[in-house]
């Protein structure tokens, strides 16, 4: 195990829209206590909880439906953008 001084900082990307990604290798300790690990460069964790594969993403997230639907004007604009034509 590395000191505190020899320790780096691990980078990690929030997307609200998906998965945490997490510089790889991780280990995770789960609630039920077993350690789920990978040894990947970029890993990608759950947090919608409707994967298959928890803790790790298997896209699950794409799946699901906004209750409130696009923001206000987006559909409209997008109905309207000559470059979609």
């Amino acid at each position: 195990m590395r000191s505190e001084s020899e320790r780096t900082a691990e980078r990690v990307v929030i997307d609200p829209e998906g998965p945490l990604l997490l510089e790889g290798p991780v280990e995770i300790r789960l609630p039920d206590g077993t350690t789920a690990y990978s040894d990947r460069f970029m890993v990608a964790v759950c947090t919608c909880r409707r994967s298959r594969r928890y803790p790790w993403c298997d896209t699950s997230h794409r799946r699901r439906t906004r209750a409130d639907g696009p923001p206000d004007g987006l559909a409209e604009d997008r109905a309207e953008d000559p470059a979609e034509d």
